[in-house]
């Protein structure tokens, strides 16, 4: 198995460390022939207008659409889930569009108003999973078949899937916590049995 994180920009280097930790082999996705073979991608937070331009400047954004709608798995965190959703209220973002959700930007405020807080998510279990929040979006709309795996206390949607798309507001690759990359990894070799 073999995980492109995209590193145009943003913390792909923290995802491809816990790749490592896991035993995964993993690409730094630059260029449209960085996606040859392999079976998922991790679209990393970071600045999401500035992952909108790069992905279009390096003519990524309609091989990965492709990749995804022939079943490739992807999984957003922060930036990486307005980059997967159908509507961005922002015209500085161009979104792949692949997931029917709709996502605000910086939902929960500045830089300074980052927080931690713990997640109750049954797909990993029963130990609530440590969420590291940054500048983060939510997910403030639901427009097909999507699944809920996570909100905060007070509602707001935070972790979703669809299908092989997986999305998080926060940011598993900034814990100790490996069991969200594992749950993603899961989804891949789903994939790859299914083929």
């Amino acid at each position: 198995m073999k995980i492109g994180v995209l590193a145009s920009q943003g913390s792909f280097a923290e995802h491809i460390a816990i790749l490592k930790k896991l035993g995964v082999e993993s690409v730094a996705v630059r260029l449209p022939e960085d996606l040859e073979g392999v079976n998922g991608l991790i679209i990393p937070g970071g600045e999401s207008t500035t992952i909108s331009k790069m992905m279009a400047h390096y003519q990524l954004t309609d091989i990965i659409k492709d990749r995804a709608k022939n079943g490739l798995p992807i999984w957003g965190t922060c930036a990486g889930m307005i980059m997967l959703a159908d509507e961005v209220p922002d015209s500085t973002v161009e979104p792949l569009g692949l997931m029917k959700i709709a996502v605000r930007r910086n939902a929960f405020g500045r830089q300074k108003e980052s927080f931690e807080t713990k997640l109750a998510i049954s797909e990993l279990g029963k130990k609530p999973f440590p969420a590291v929040f940054i500048r983060a979006p939510l997910i403030e709309g639901i427009i097909g078949d999507v699944e809920v795996l996570a909100r905060l206390d007070d509602g707001t949607v935070v972790a979703a899937r669809q299908g092989k798309l997986l999305v998080s507001s926060f940011h598993p690759e900034l814990t100790d916590d490996l069991r969200f990359h594992r749950y993603f990894l899961g989804m891949v070799t789903s994939e790859n049995k299914a083929n």
